[in-house]
């Protein structure tokens, strides 16, 4: 809580405008919402979220406290062995994914990204490919439809990617 109390600190001061967390999970954000003399909650909780790991739950609870959830690795995973788990299937490669995206003649980021736009998440991304980042601007372009949201919420394993296995 301390750490809290700082960041209310830069905020008075006006070295912020508002304050977030990471990683954050139902409990802490609760206890967070609970503390005596809270002065400014947090707006937004910045978790791992993607198809296979899609934090429903703590979606519904950050929605519910209007705490906005971004998503990192929302494409899953950029495969660094040294931190994520290489056994685990690449999140692109879903074949339920794939047919969607096939169906509709898109590719499947956009469809993983649509996704999560559509649950009101906020998506964070990156690519080092000129193409790609014009390809994810198109992700407004198009709606899913019910039917596709759900085969997509189907997906969900609670899966990390981020595991940051020992060396």
């Amino acid at each position: 809580m301390a750490l809290l109390v700082a960041l209310e600190k830069c905020k008075d001061a006006g070295l912020a405008k508002s304050i977030g967390v990471s990683n954050f999970n139902h409990k802490q954000l609760e206890k967070i919402l609970n503390k005596p003399g809270l002065k400014y909650k947090s707006v937004c909780n910045q978790v791992e979220c993607h198809l296979y790991h899609n934090q429903s739950r703590l979606l519904d609870f950050c929605k519910s406290h209007d705490i906005v959830l971004v998503a990192f690795d929302a494409l899953g995973s950029q495969r660094v062995k040294e931190w994520v788990n290489l056994n685990h299937p690449v999140l692109l490669e879903d074949p339920v994914l794939s047919a969607i995206a096939q169906k509709h003649k898109q590719t499947p980021a956009l469809f993983a990204l649509r996704y999560q736009i559509q649950r009101g998440v906020v998506v964070l991304t990156k690519s080092f490919n000129k193409k790609q980042v014009k390809e994810n601007m198109q992700v407004f372009d198009f709606e899913l439809s019910p039917e596709d949201m759900k085969a997509i919420d189907g997906l969900n394993r609670n899966r990390r990617y981020c595991e940051f296995l020992p060396k």
